[in-house]
């Protein structure tokens, strides 16, 4: 049976909470592991699902994975076909990440389409396109792409869409290529830094990262090396709007506030007072609360990742908030639970009108996504009584040590697997 939270809302939040490392700039990490057959140490990897997705992948690609704690050693002496990868590709998108790296490495490689959430078509056509520039070749079979590549070339590669995905894959496909890679419009999240400063440490030159321009020097022997993951932005973003949404104060350690720019401005926007510190956030309520207009777009605009998030809070806040999505068009599937717990939402293609009301009421509802749930998780602090949210394995992918981390912010929350358990 699956689990369920069991939310007891209408208490502050107060306290203090440590931000894991981040999630999606893990996943590009560990693939860019097989990009070498030296040993490469990670370190502030948090314990999600998708985590372990990704470490059952390697392992069946014959890499030796040492997981203790927070600490991913990998070592990828010898790779074999990719045999059961369809077991855990279908459940998460990043498992595409390891056709750059495995192209490199086994010059053949087949790999089912991959899943994930299911907010938006999300096509590969642009990791495909980056790909098949550097000299890789593609055939679609049956729910899988078919890749084979001789040596791969540097060259110019413009996207026509800032993908994070498709300049992650072609990142690292042009780290081992030979001559020098240029990536045109690409994705400029804190992730790329991230990754770009690992295949840096590997041997590779990469310049430009961050920017919408990055070239790419590569280097046929790339070898192992060391490095610790960036703090997860929205881990970060959700406690602080989760304060923001509950009221108390609220002391976020190991995050990077320029990470988070956008989120803060609007926290900010909307009446709540935010300080920064040395990699430390606090955040406490204001005197009232204002309406906002969100627009989502890729990094440094605002993160379509913490918009359903910002949908809780809004559902509170006195007068007229809009949300207008421009990144993934089914995103507004969450607005049907928050509309359960009260929340008066209507949704018009792509914007989201949110008329505040005066409190939400406990439900019975469930996560659909990752994000979706995480916005549940926030609409159930604000509705005094008990809300059931079922489908939390969304959040297992995302979301490290949930309940501990709410609990220690004096929220009532338990984990149950039947509705006959009691908090």
């Amino acid at each position: 049976m699956e689990d369920k939270y069991l939310i007891e809302g209408g208490s502050t939040l107060n306290g203090t909470v440590c931000i894991s490392g981040s999630k999606n700039a893990s996943l590009p990490l560990l693939a860019a592991s097989l990009l070498t057959a030296d040993k490469c140490i990670f370190k502030g990897v948090p314990h999600l699902l998708d985590i372990d997705n990704m470490i059952k992948m390697l392992s069946g690609l014959g890499a030796q994975v040492n997981h203790q704690g927070s600490q991913i050693v990998i070592q990828a002496r010898e790779l074999r076909e990719t045999g059961m990868l369809h077991l855990y590709a279908r459940k998460m998108r990043a498992s595409f990440l390891l056709l750059g790296p495995l192209l490199v490495r086994l010059g053949e490689v087949c790999l089912p389409l991959p899943g994930g959430c299911a907010i938006g078509s999300r096509p590969v056509d642009l990791h495909l396109k980056g790909l098949s520039s550097l000299g890789a070749r593609f055939q679609m079979e049956n729910g899988y792409i078919r890749a084979s590549a001789g040596e791969l070339r540097g060259c110019e590669v413009p996207l026509s869409y800032p993908s994070v995905g498709a300049t992650e894959n072609i990142m690292m496909a042009a780290a081992a290529a030979q001559g020098k890679t240029t990536i045109i419009n690409a994705a400029m999240e804190p992730e790329i830094v991230d990754l770009a400063d690992l295949l840096n440490k590997m041997g590779a030159r990469v310049t430009g990262a961050g920017s919408s321009v990055i070239e790419v020097e590569g280097n046929r022997e790339l070898h192992g090396a060391a490095h610790t993951v960036i703090p997860d932005r929205i881990e970060a973003g959700t406690y602080m709007i989760a304060a923001a949404a509950a009221g108390g104060q609220v002391h976020l350690e190991r995050v990077i506030a320029e990470h988070l720019r956008a989120v803060i401005d609007k926290l900010r926007e909307a009446g709540i007072r935010i300080e920064e510190g040395n990699n430390e956030l606090l955040v406490r309520p204001g005197r009232k609360m204002n309406p906002l207009k969100i627009i989502t777009g890729p990094y440094p605009a605002f993160p379509t990742d913490l918009q359903p998030q910002f949908a809780a809070l809004l559902s509170v806040v006195p007068g007229e908030s809009t949300i207008t999505e421009t990144v993934f068009e089914n995103r507004f599937l969450y607005t049907k639970g928050l509309q359960q717990m009260g929340a008066q939402i209507t949704v018009d293609g792509r914007t989201a009108c949110i008329r505040g009301v005066e409190s939400l009421i406990p439900a019975q509802v469930e996560a659909t996504d990752l994000r979706a749930g995480a916005a549940l998780v926030i609409a159930a602090l604000m509705a005094p009584g008990r809300t059931e949210i079922s489908g939390v394995y969304h959040l297992d992918r995302g979301y490290e040590n949930l309940e501990g981390k709410l609990t220690s912010l004096g929220v009532k929350i338990s984990r149950v697997a039947d509705q006959a358990a009691n908090l």
